[in-house]
């Protein structure tokens, strides 16, 4: 095996690809010492992805006990409730912050202490597989790194990009209606301009500087060390700036994911990224790059505003032919498939799969629930949609429908994503059926704040533990279905899949074990009707209902009731 200093290395390909011949050379040099570093630090355990992972999302502080870390009472919460459940977890960044809920990091090494420490953390990555976030296009304005900057520390001058404001940047996709170019007085008085993509306090970082690259890397590999096994690469589609593009998907920026999967495997092959690239779907799935050398995982960000459209309307025509264009790279990859996340519905990922006029009336209905709408800039300056904010199970209901309703709606969407080829993700918020946040907003400002209430962990045992409460219904039947989920082998997400033409009310998808011996025909019925099917005849009978007590099925034709869920085992 070559060694990363032999100029065929991949590793050190890449960094030449990125850097100029003596800069490259420095990197090499750098990434080396940093792999010898971690090396005797990094136990390396191999670790397959299988149907047996389910990853809960949750910010560290989601739960909450008076004189206790946070992050202590959320792994109470989590072994009281979820344990042998669900095997992973994804804490929202747990890290010291200014801004954006933890999305404005200002020391990438530490913990925030109003959570608890890093001997939480490692006791949570003990007992669960830890997904944790790379907040690494951007940095807090009050981080050192930036401060250093301001005040003239030579080190730190390139850490950021600094832009003549006459420039002409109308090409840079925007995410947000804010400014592109921040403006910040250093401490000589010196009035610099600077990029910052989604706000002043986030600061882009400068990967053209191979001291970013070197310093993002040690702390990657630092998350490593404690426990993290899956890493989210957040906002990773805008990590590399040219002017004159449009600053996103730029070749050098797939290439920088290659380069940190493959210095992180160097110590910790086991290592998976996740990216992040809350993007028109087909720019998404880029970043499986060929199978083996990007991204392992990639959100399937369609799947969310897709579920609410088909919900809403009752018809899953589109979501059904959607689902027929997922296809692999490879089977080395898979979807990470979710309904919400900290973030709202994203309406990017469905430009060209839902018409503008659909996507014009699910903001409407959102909003019609008691959500909100976000915008961003647009080339021409002119706004769009970009985001609903609201809590799910609020998108798909109005609040003058009664709870059954809104129960089985908010389980028809949940099966729906743990049904899905792939591996599931599941918020918080989702688990137990939290409604919208709206005083949140009103303290915060922020749209977004409507999907992110915070518990007392008192009240939310109360409501867990009272008999018919909409928190304890979605948490057992959850559960339950999830139990499921975990102990069938045709869910695991490197198997073959095939989405079903059942008709326009019916989403049916058809997957296979890795060792094509057993398979799971899923079929959800989207409308408020009875609705009838004829199987595939290619479908071998007998099948057994794993939801309906592994009643058999041994007839072709089957009957749905409105929102029912069927979940067919066979053998191949």
């Amino acid at each position: 095996m070559r060694h990363i200093s032999d100029k065929e290395h991949t590793i050190n390909k890449r960094l030449h690809k990125l850097y100029p011949p003596e800069i490259a050379d420095r990197a090499v040099d750098s990434i080396i010492d940093l792999i010898f570093k971690y090396k005797s630090r990094i136990k390396s355990t191999p670790y397959q992805l299988s149907e047996k992972d389910v990853i809960l999302i949750t910010y560290g502080d989601q739960v909450n006990k008076d004189y206790e870390p946070s992050l202590l009472t959320l792994k109470g919460f989590m072994d009281k409730h979820l344990k042998g459940i669900i095997n992973s977890v994804h804490i929202l960044p747990f890290y010291p912050y200014s801004s954006d809920d933890g999305f404005s990091v200002v020391n990438y090494g530490a913990v925030d202490p109003k959570m608890g420490s890093w001997r939480e953390i490692e006791q949570i990555s003990g007992a669960y597989r830890l997904m944790v976030d790379g907040v690494i296009n951007h940095i807090s304005q009050f981080s050192d790194w930036f401060k250093a900057y301001l005040a003239g520390d030579p080190y730190f001058q390139d850490f950021f990009t600094e832009v003549d404001p006459s420039i002409d940047l109308s090409k840079v996709v925007r995410p947000r209606a804010l400014p592109l170019l921040s403006e910040f007085v250093d401490d000589a008085g010196k009035t610099r301009h600077v990029w910052t993509t989604f706000s002043k306090d986030q600061v882009d970082l400068n990967y053209k500087s191979h001291r970013v690259l070197r310093n993002v890397l040690d702390a990657l590999f630092y998350y490593v060390e404690k426990g993290a096994t899956l890493i989210r690469l957040d906002a990773i589609a805008f990590i590399w700036k040219e002017i004159g593009t449009e600053c996103v998907h730029l070749e050098q920026t797939h290439e920088l994911i290659q380069l940190m999967r493959e210095v992180l495997h160097e110590v910790a092959p086991e290592v998976i990224i996740i990216t992040e690239t809350n993007v028109p779907h087909h720019e998404n799935v880029s970043y499986f790059g060929s199978g083996d050398d990007e991204a392992q995982m990639v959100y399937n960000f369609a799947l969310p505003p897709l579920l609410v459209h088909s919900i809403l309307t009752g018809n899953t025509k589109t979501l059904t032919e959607w689902g027929k264009t997922l296809t692999l790279p490879s089977d080395k990859v898979c979807f990470f498939n979710f309904t919400a996340s900290h973030d709202g519905i994203g309406l990017r990922p469905i430009k060209g799969i839902l018409t503008e006029e659909e996507v014009q009336n699910l903001g409407d209905t959102v909003k019609s629930h008691g959500g909100l709408v976000s915008y961003k800039t647009d080339a021409d300056g002119s706004q769009s949609p970009y985001e609903l904010n609201c809590s799910y199970i609020d998108a798909l209901t109005h609040p003058d429908k009664d709870d059954e309703v809104r129960f089985k709606r908010m389980l028809l969407a949940q099966a729906t994503v743990l049904a899905m080829p792939g591996v599931p993700g599941i918020y918080f918020h989702s688990l137990v059926g939290s409604r919208n946040y709206k005083d949140g907003v009103k303290h915060s400002g922020v749209n977004r704040t409507i999907n992110r209430e915070k518990y007392h962990i008192d009240w939310l045992e109360k409501e867990l533990a009272t008999e018919g409460t909409l928190a304890k219904k979605m948490l057992e039947r959850y559960k339950a279905l999830i139990a499921i989920r975990i102990h069938e082998p045709a869910f695991n997400p490197f198997g073959k899949f095939e989405f079903l033409e059942l008709g326009n009310q019916l989403f049916a998808v058809d997957q296979h074990s890795v060792d094509n011996k057993e398979r799971i025909v899923t079929i959800h019925n989207f409308s408020d009707k009875e609705v009838s099917c004829e199987l595939p005849e290619k479908i071998s009978l007998t099948l057994k209902d794993l939801l309906g007590s592994n009643t058999e099925i041994s007839t072709n034709s089957i009957s749905l009731k409105p929102y029912q869920l069927m979940w067919l085992k066979g053998e191949l």
